[in-house]
């Protein structure tokens, strides 16, 4: 990686097994995680995209509303209407706009993949992801989210939590971009499914619990005394 951001490297320099011990010293706080919430990895595939810009409880609702209408599949989601879709997704906020993601990515799965997701999950990462991105509305933190925690596959998931625990405790930049920091974990890290899952999984749990945007609670957080 060509990144001559001297900065970045001080921990890396010190402490090569730093992305591990982060690891563990937050599963043995939490525990595991159990991530993601989903019953089928069509669901999965769903929730990564209503989740966007707003919390888990409200993708709940919205995929509740999808399940009692017994429309949680891509070619029952496919034939409702736009409008309606909208409305039955409306407690994720920004849902017209969702609604239109959610139909762009249904018209791609049963484009390419006849709506099957284990013929999309038979694709090759590299080459799936390229696609995946090409969909009006998926960002990149979408589409690995459905990559790894629906499909199987082993890429990391960075996120606004990922930048600010790392950031903060000086491991990565601030100027630091998405690519970057996904190529950091892959390459001090083993291409696990499991363990990118509970990584990413254990990193929003102490995004949310300590190292908030506005107030972090530093003094508690189970990663202070590892870094002081």
């Amino acid at each position: 990686m060509t990144l001559p951001r001297e900065q970045k490297y001080f921990i890396l320099r010190t402490k090569p097994k730093i992305f591990e011990e982060i690891f563990e010293k937050l599963l043995t706080h939490f525990g595991p995680q159990g991530w993601w919430p989903g019953e089928t990895p069509f669901e999965v595939c769903v929730g990564a995209i209503l989740t966007q810009n707003t919390n888990w409880k409200n993708v709940e609702r919205a995929i509740q509303n999808l399940k009692e209408k017994g429309l949680l599949s891509p070619w029952e989601l496919s034939q409702i209407p736009l409008r309606a879709l909208a409305e039955l997704i409306k407690p994720c906020g920004f849902y017209n706009l969702k609604a239109k993601r959610l139909k762009n990515f249904l018209e791609f799965l049963i484009e390419h993949y006849q709506g099957d997701l284990q013929k999309m999950e038979a694709e090759e990462r590299e080459i799936l992801r390229e696609k995946l991105l090409q969909i009006k509305g998926l960002g990149k933190e979408t589409v690995d989210s459905i990559l790894l925690y629906a499909l199987n596959k082993p890429i990391f998931v960075v996120d606004a939590y990922t930048h600010r625990i790392f950031s903060r405790h000086k491991i990565i930049p601030e100027i630091a971009t998405y690519d970057e920091i996904q190529e950091l974990f892959h390459q001090n890290l083993k291409e696990e499914v499991d363990l990118f899952k509970e990584y990413h999984a254990l990193i929003v749990a102490c995004g949310k619990n300590y190292c908030k945007k506005n107030t972090p609670q530093c003094s508690a957080c189970p990663l202070n005394v590892f870094f002081s």
